[in-house]
């Protein structure tokens, strides 16, 4: 399954992050990741990657923070909890593994649910 935003010529694979200068800030990566359909198509796997690879992105363009939204939690049906815990493990056991310069990490949590399920995860994982 391939899935791609293609905006003003440019493509992002699903699982991929690019770099785009649309919304204001130093520099926005873009993610794409597919859709839930319930499981079975490394739905996980290709969102955990969209973590990491953005996370790589920052560090090729020597940026020291990154705060990423609730990716895939939208139209794209990802369980805002299990996303949560997704996003908040993998970039937490990448940081750990290779730091990449990264000295701020946030968490863009546009809902009270969302900012819950980060808060628990971190809970869990023993982060606060």
């Amino acid at each position: 399954m391939v899935r791609f935003i293609a905006r003003r010529g440019r493509i992002c694979w699903t699982n991929a992050a690019r770099s785009v200068a649309a919304i204001p800030a130093v520099r926005r990566l873009h993610a794409v990741t597919g859709s839930r359909g319930g499981g079975g198509k490394d739905e996980e796997k290709l969102l955990a990657s969209c973590y990491r690879t953005a996370l790589d992105l920052a560090a090729g363009n020597a940026l020291t923070s990154i705060a990423y939204p609730a990716i895939s939690t939208g139209i794209y049906r990802f369980p805002a909890d299990f996303a949560a815990r997704i996003a908040v493990g993998t970039v937490a056991a990448e940081i750990a593994a290779k730091p990449r310069g990264m000295t701020r990490v946030t968490f863009c949590c546009f809902s009270r649910e969302s900012a819950e399920h980060h808060k628990n995860t971190f809970a869990e994982l023993g982060l606060v």
